[in-house]
């Protein structure tokens, strides 16, 4: 056997148990046996999962057939890639973890980019590989490799199990380690034979959840320092971020905006948390508005190369950290205090220590007329007539026809990094994006999940032309399942975020070229789904209501102009 198998980010210890018996126990006597997989599954089942993305493979049919039994959903894809991004957008959309299975070797290796993303995005995941036999261990087995040395690096906690007894208490401690803050994937592998032998399934009662509304706010004095602080701000601002989802601080965060009247500025997950129609919220006067604060919220956020690694804060901004748990690097730059622990109990405190404050009625009329300028100059673009379409022409109509509840997902470089300037969010959970990571292909994994979570949402996947070629078969998968998704796709036949700025530095670009006018709708009708081809800007309104009136997956392959450069300043480093 390879050692160690256990490698560990975290150290989780016991956890009180429930006294309930679980559905799962009920008619079960003590002391039976059930193969791994039927272990697996029953663990899976007491802590809630109802949904497990895979791809078929041999390594894994225990674990299917205990799914069938225990009455979890089997949701299979065509690259298992797609079966871990499915599993983050499952956690995305709920804020429960999200459960994949990948068959050993190259389907483990395979979904390596999604426990990067899962893990820069702090989303609760639980990965489940398959393994070769140990008993065969170093002989040379098909699709033999310890998976555990690389997935280590990408995830909270990383186990192979060396006996079938072991199985329900390995689930039990990872499922604890992608809930405790900060939140994050975890990996899991099982050998072929320990996940067919059987063991006894015992009494074992499902495990407490940790309940992260429920968890006591930071430290007192940590707070009456940042309550100092905002209490005497004239110029205050909150920048939050992924960590304010995932800590259910959204009703503190407003409640906090409201009453001390503080501009709110949102990115990553954290947007919808306020709702983009809220007299607190901004977007376009962002610049503005860290650049001269006096005292800054960063919550949930992290300073990295979104927020110009500190760099987009003023010089003299006090900034004020707010988190469910100490980062695991250092802060850019110094921060005048750090508070720790639940969010919205320790956003609630706050408001209540910086209850005192001036006035800042001053400072709130400049932010606006900076939002209102900045919204009048988008205006042109808006209601641009040109064909191939500029993308903020597509945004604007599709627009008018997203539900207020929508739920939006961006998968490109370009036609995306203006959806995040534009497409407004009004309830947490609406806008997903790869995030840090970047890892393009996300998107249809993304969108499977969201609808098979909340099926009574619009779904509305953006994609690049190049995202497209990362993981287009899965529009096969949204068929086979009935998933009707509408993807809008940005179709400017280049790779945008690259070829531009690689000819402004040396006046030449490679390996930036797509195929122009590629038709990626014929593809999706070719799979089963509904395919739209919009050259003109008068036929996007009319292609866009009938793809969400298909009631099946659907494209609508936009033609964009490949010669508009989305503004931007290098963010590399």
């Amino acid at each position: 056997m390879p050692g160690p198998y256990a490698y560990s980010g975290s150290t989780i210890g016991s956890r009180p148990m429930s006294t309930e018996a679980t559905p799962t126990q009920e008619g079960q006597a003590a002391g039976s046996a059930l193969h791994g997989g039927r272990l697996v599954a029953q663990r899976l089942k007491v802590h809630g999962v109802s949904k497990l993305f895979t791809l078929s493979g041999g390594h894994l049919f225990s674990i299917y057939d205990g799914c069938r039994e225990e009455g979890i959903d089997i949701v299979d894809v065509r690259h298992e890639q797609a079966a871990a991004f499915a599993a983050e957008g499952w956690a995305k959309a709920t804020r429960e973890p999200g459960v994949c299975a990948l068959t050993a070797g190259p389907g483990v290796t395979n979904g390596l980019s999604a426990m990067g993303s899962a893990l820069q995005n702090s989303s609760p995941m639980l990965v489940l590989g398959g393994r070769a036999p140990s008993f065969r261990w170093g002989q040379g087995s098909l699709q033999e490799i310890d998976h555990v040395p690389f997935t280590a690096p990408l995830t909270k906690l990383s186990r192979t199990a060396a006996t079938t007894a072991e199985i329900p208490g390995l689930i039990d401690e990872a499922m604890h380690a992608v809930l405790e803050p900060p939140t994050g994937p975890a990996f899991l592998d099982f050998p072929l034979d320990q996940v067919f032998m059987e063991a006894d399934a015992g009494e074992r009662e499902p495990a407490a959840e940790l309940d992260p509304v429920g968890m006591p706010a930071a430290e007192g004095a940590a707070i009456e320092r940042a309550a100092e602080l905002l209490r005497g701000a004239s110029r205050p601002v909150v920048m939050a971020g992924t960590g304010l989802y995932w800590a259910h601080g959204e009703r503190a965060l407003l409640r906090l905006c409201e009453e001390l009247d503080v501009p709110v500025f949102l990115n990553g997950l954290a947007r919808g948390a306020v709702p983009a129609d809220h007299p607190t919220f901004y977007s376009r006067a962002r610049g503005k508005a860290l650049k001269e604060a006096d005292v800054a919220l960063v919550v949930g956020v992290p300073m990295d190369f979104r927020l110009g690694f500190g760099g987009s804060f003023g010089d003299e901004t006090e900034i004020v950290v707010v988190g469910s748990a100490p980062p695991g690097r250092g802060h850019p730059r110094p921060v005048a205090a750090e508070l720790y622990g639940g969010v919205p109990a320790t956003l609630d405190a706050l408001r209540e220590a910086a209850a005192d404050r001036p006035d800042r009625s001053a400072w709130l009329s400049d932010l606006r007329a900076t939002e209102s300028d900045k919204r009048a100059a988008e205006r042109d673009e808006l209601t641009d007539d040109r064909a191939p379409l500029h993308p903020l022409r597509v945004y604007h109509e599709l627009g008018q026809v997203l539900d207020r509840d929508a739920i939006v997902i961006g998968d490109g470089g370009d036609f995306v990094s203006y959806a995040g300037r534009v497409i407004d969010s009004y309830e947490p959970g609406c806008w997903m994006d790869p995030g840090p990571f970047g890892c393009l292909g996300a998107g249809p994994g993304y969108a499977l999940a969201a609808k098979l979570a909340r099926p009574d949402k619009q779904v509305c996947l953006l994609l690049g032309d190049g995202a497209f070629g990362f993981s287009g078969m899965e529009f096969d998968t949204l068929v086979r399942h009935g998933v009707p998704v509408v993807a809008v796709m940005g179709n400017n036949g280049i790779w945008g975020l690259e070829k531009h700025p690689m000819e402004y530095l040396y006046g030449y670009s490679v390996a930036a070229e797509l195929q122009a006018g590629c038709r990626y709708d014929k593809v999706v009708e070719a799979l089963g789904g509904h395919g739209e081809l919009v050259e003109r800007p008068d036929e996007l309104r009319p292609a866009l209501d009938r793809a969400f009136a298909a009631g099946r997956p659907a494209l609508v392959n936009v033609m964009t102009d490949p010669t508009v450069a989305y503004p931007r300043k290098s963010n590399l480093a």
